[in-house]
């Protein structure tokens, strides 16, 4: 299972991309930086041509779709090679979809009846989202105290400053975010700089325990 997976890798970058060609270079900077699960959001016209070609030519990497937010667009997600689908909201379709195909799906989460609707559908991980903005760390420590067997993958305004602190929660099981794909480096061509970010990110990680 990729919780499996992510609990040695406890970081998922996320790329958003108009063109496969920079979206493989993007991935391949990932990888290279030591991130070899990646989250495609689908956030611009060509994300599934992106998602299509990072899937077929990014040897190791396991890549899954974001901002999933219909039965249609998970279905065409895993046509084009999606291994895990992420929303940023609780979609019971989108979700049913995902467990009659054995994927692993991460619906976005923020209140205490979010998160118990997704346990009562069988899941025991979920997206916590928009992380930023909805309490942090302090309110993913009170809703993990009380859905003691539900894990969360914190995304929307984590960074590499306060990183630390979602993995220092033991029902975290990864953090996703868009600051290790920063679209001005993209841009310039400069595919270090996500490198960079990569290896920061795992040496937080590494120094979390985790």
């Amino acid at each position: 299972m990729l919780a499996d997976k992510l609990k040695n890798t406890p970081v998922v970058p996320l790329v958003q991309a108009d063109d496969p060609d920079v979206a493989l270079k993007t991935v391949a900077a990932l990888q290279a930086g030591g991130l070899d699960i990646i989250e495609v959001v689908l956030r611009t016209d060509a994300a599934m041509d992106c998602l299509e070609t990072i899937a077929k030519d990014a040897g190791g990497a396991v890549v899954g779709a974001g901002t999933v937010l219909s039965l249609d667009q998970a279905e065409e997600a895993v046509r084009r090679g999606a291994k895990f689908v992420v929303s940023p909201g609780l979609n019971e379709d989108v979700v049913r979809f995902c467990q009659s195909r054995g994927l692993d799906v991460f619906p976005g989460t923020v209140t205490p009846s979010e998160v118990q609707r997704a346990w009562n559908l069988g899941l025991c991980t979920v997206k916590f989202f928009p992380a930023g903005l909805s309490g942090g760390a302090p309110m993913l420590k009170a809703l993990s105290s009380v859905f003691r067997h539900m894990s969360f993958m914190p995304t929307g305004g984590v960074s590499a400053e306060n990183l630390k602190d979602f993995l220092a929660i033991p029902a975290v099981v990864a953090c996703g975010g868009s600051w290790l794909t920063p679209s001005k480096e993209i841009e310039a061509g400069n595919f270090e700089a996500v490198t960079q970010l990569s290896r920061e990110a795992i040496e937080i990680a590494r120094k979390s325990g985790r």
